[in-house]
């Protein structure tokens, strides 16, 4: 698929650019516009849309196709995948079209109509990560405290506070590097130039004030740091068996199975429903419950869309603002 976007990235650059770019003699080259093409879309979309076409490629498709071809892919493969997954499948073929400059098939009508189908047939609803609350989350830090003081155990601490009270993404978290924070009086700011919500690279900013010093992530993070004796670089990494700090930083897909280690020494009975988004719902929810604002929980954890947050708050507060709750209530003073 990226050659095929470099041959239509050249026909275009042929056609429809000059020699030279804005007067100043700078030559245009495949590689310039390739360079920029890749960079609007984030890495993981282009995996993601690399496996689509993988995927109906082995099932028998080529590219280009035409309608009737997709609608049969859809139909041999609705038992089997996901509407959302098909969905992306769609979208994958349709942007590959798009970028030959070719007419997409993927608004055929009948391919929309048939995709209708399948989603009223076999949509279920989305299956969400366990929002850790401050409960699971004082679970985590004692079990922590009370093993042997090692590396790791100083790392997996300050990930863990970090990660809940800054609401941090895993690919936000393992991009961290020493240089992106800031030490104040009151605590530390962490600043990463690109998030996933952040692609044109404006920036984000996450503030994690000074507390107690048995709940606190900028502590937690400090004492990481000095036991590390990391000064550059990445800040959260992987440390082997032999309790060494290693120089790469952290896999992103660690932080899963770091929480669902945890979560089995913690004896939490939602072990499977945990993954590195359960800190973002957490902190969302968690904060709804101590009735903290709207505009103070969306700011914490970056989030763009408000819909996103008040499905959060009205998550955290379902049990707490119930007409439910009220009615008990009143009952139980009339038995």
């Amino acid at each position: 698929m990226k050659h095929h976007k470099s041959l239509t990235a050249k026909k275009h650059l042929e056609k429809n650019t000059p020699s030279t770019h804005g007067g100043t003699g700078v030559l245009l080259t495949d590689e310039d516009i390739q360079k920029y093409l890749s960079a609007a879309t984030s890495d993981n979309t282009r995996r993601a849309y690399r496996s689509a076409i993988r995927q109906f490629e082995k099932w028998g498709g080529r590219l280009p196709t035409d309608g009737s071809t997709l609608v049969r892919y859809v139909l041999g493969r609705a038992e089997e995948l996901n509407p959302r997954t098909l969905d992306l499948h769609l979208t994958a073929i349709g942007q590959w079209h798009q970028y030959q400059g070719m007419l997409n098939p993927v608004t055929d009508p009948l391919v929309q109509k048939t995709m209708r189908g399948v989603r009223r047939t076999h949509g279920k609803p989305k299956e969400k990560s366990k929002a850790l609350s401050l409960q699971h989350i004082a679970s985590m830090t004692r079990y922590l405290r009370t093993q042997p003081q090692t590396r790791k155990s100083a790392r997996d601490l300050a990930l863990i506070l970090v990660g809940f009270f800054g609401a941090f993404r895993r690919s936000e978290l393992v991009a961290i590097q020493v240089e992106n924070l800031v030490w104040e009086e009151e605590g530390v700011i962490v600043r990463l130039p690109k998030s996933k919500t952040d692609q044109s690279g404006e920036g984000m900013m996450r503030a994690l004030p000074f507390g107690a010093p048995e709940a606190c992530p900028a502590r937690a993070l400090k004492t990481w740091l000095k036991v590390s004796g990391i000064e550059s670089g990445p800040v959260f990494r992987a440390v082997n068996r032999w309790d060494t700090v290693q120089s790469r930083q952290l896999n992103p897909a660690a932080i899963n199975d770091l929480l669902k280690n945890l979560g089995t020494s913690c004896g939490f009975d939602f072990v499977d429903e945990l993954s590195s988004h359960s800190f973002r719902r957490g902190l969302s929810t968690s904060a709804a419950r101590e009735k903290i604002g709207f505009e103070l929980i969306k700011k914490q954890g970056g989030w763009k869309s408000d819909a996103t947050v008040w499905e959060y708050i009205e998550e955290g507060q379902q049990f707490s603002e119930n007409a439910s709750a009220i009615l008990i209530k009143k009952m139980a003073e009339l038995l």
